[in-house]
């Protein structure tokens, strides 16, 4: 399949609003020549990213917007103008190669469509660009939504996070602590050739000075690392891990934090590693077998204790809630297509209602651990300011100075260009057992 039609057909389904990039894009990659891949994630990945840019200067040269029934034509004009002003794909070929995906499709209509509206964009570009930027959304190529809500939240960082959401994000890597040390690691990434730099709050932590394949990196499928951003790798450090304690890794999937855990304190009793979705566990099952490591994995809903909880209390719980990550959006562009402004609240009302189960689940003296990959306070720090209002028995622990931006509740990470993801934390304590804990149905 052409990469500039397996690119348009993943990103369709996202604009339909039936799937993310995530789950629809590897099926269409298995169609495409091997050497078109990264390619073809390129396109699609990237068209996502600079959708509100390139969708606004679509709408200037269409006389009418696109039906409902056509948003695979829509996708391929997205991928043309995309390869037009954000690769070195020569034009020509750029308009050619898209303008001929129309028969793929089956509408031969829409090649004149896309050849006069992909040639007249970049005949005006310049003009029409200096017009279209006067919108922020166009400039920041953010939806107005959520513009308007990082505004609002973060006055002095807002640009800065917009800027670093439409970059490509670092590649990262976490050096697995029970085989090698960071310094160790970082010698052999040189001698493989590989520029790396240790990252500044993980102590575990590598950032690539350019992405690779994973098997480049030496002793990957021994374990010896994997790729975890580093704020994601704070949480295990954050956790305050000793042998003997049985912990809990609540909305677990892909995996990462708990084999961090597991590699960072390797006489636990035991961990759980739960998440809603089975078929989401069977990534982490990949990781853990990777890594060589052991947790018990349970498919559940993390609110309906009494269907998975066997009453012996946790001493450590990691709850990495549901969120609209909205901190993560470099490494998944696709979510300003898919989140909308009224998915907050609903999101908020579920990462309460998590907390309130799984408080009754910690032990007296326990840490339970509050993430999340957003940057908005709604699912933050409101979310524990609420908890703390109504639970008794709870006190808030200080977090390490080192890293994001002191909250009223926690702390929070904001994305940077050249380091971290978005990332959330609050660290909770039980001083007390709750007088009418019960076990939710």
């Amino acid at each position: 399949m052409n990469p500039r039609l397996a690119a348009a057909r993943a990103l369709s389904v996202v604009l339909s609003g039936k799937a993310s990039l995530g789950s629809s894009l590897p099926e269409v990659l298995g169609k495409v020549d091997g050497r078109d891949r990264g390619l073809t994630q390129e396109l699609a990945f990237g068209a996502a990213r600079w959708q509100p840019r390139l969708a606004g200067l679509a709408d200037r040269l269409l006389q009418k917007p696109f039906k409902a029934a056509d948003r695979d034509v829509e996708a391929l004009l997205l991928v043309g103008l995309y390869q037009l002003f954000y690769t070195r794909i020569p034009p020509h070929a750029a308009i050619g190669e898209t303008v001929g995906c129309a028969d793929k499709l089956k509408k031969p209509w829409a090649k004149g469509l896309l050849n006069a509206v992909l040639r007249n964009a970049q005949r005006d570009s310049e003009a029409l660009f200096a017009e279209l930027e006067r919108d922020p959304v166009i400039r920041f190529a953010h939806p107005r939504w959520l513009q308007k809500s990082l505004k609002a939240h973060w006055p002095e960082h807002w640009q800065a996070i917009c800027t670093a959401n439409n970059a490509h994000p670092p590649m990262m890597l976490r050096v697995n602590h029970r085989q090698v040390g960071r310094d160790t690691y970082l010698g052999e990434l040189q001698a493989a050739g590989i520029e790396a730099f240790p990252c500044g709050h993980s102590q575990d932590g590598i950032r690539l000075a350019e992405a690779c394949d994973v098997n480049q990196l030496p002793g990957f499928s021994e374990g010896r690392v994997s790729v975890q951003d580093e704020a994601a790798q704070l949480a295990a450090g954050l956790l305050d891990l000793a042998p003997g304690q049985r912990v809990l890794d609540a909305c677990c999937a892909p995996g990462g934090k708990t084999c961090h855990i597991l590699e960072r304190e390797p006489n636990l009793k035991e961990i759980i590693a739960l998440d809603l979705e089975p078929k989401r566990l069977q990534r982490v099952q990949e990781n853990l077998d990777r890594l060589r490591l052991q947790a018990t994995l349970v498919a559940a809903d993390a609110r309906a204790t009494g269907q998975w909880w066997d009453g012996r209390p946790f001493q450590r719980i990691l709850l990495d809630a549901p969120c609209s990550a909205t901190g993560v959006i470099r490494r998944h562009p696709d979510i300003k297509l898919a989140r909308q402004a009224d998915d907050i609240a609903p999101l908020a009302i579920l990462q309460s209602e998590m907390l309130d189960a799984l408080w009754p689940t910690l032990a007296v003296g326990g840490v339970l651990l509050y993430a999340t990959c957003s940057v908005l306070p709604t699912e933050n720090r409101e979310v524990i300011e609420a908890f703390l209002a109504r639970t008794p028995g709870v006190r808030e622990l200080d977090l390490p100075r080192g890293f994001g931006v002191e909250q009223s509740h926690g702390r929070q990470l904001l994305p940077q260009e050249e380091g971290h993801d978005g990332f959330y934390y609050a660290k909770l304590i039980k001083i007390a057992a709750h007088p009418t804990a019960s076990v939710s149905k």
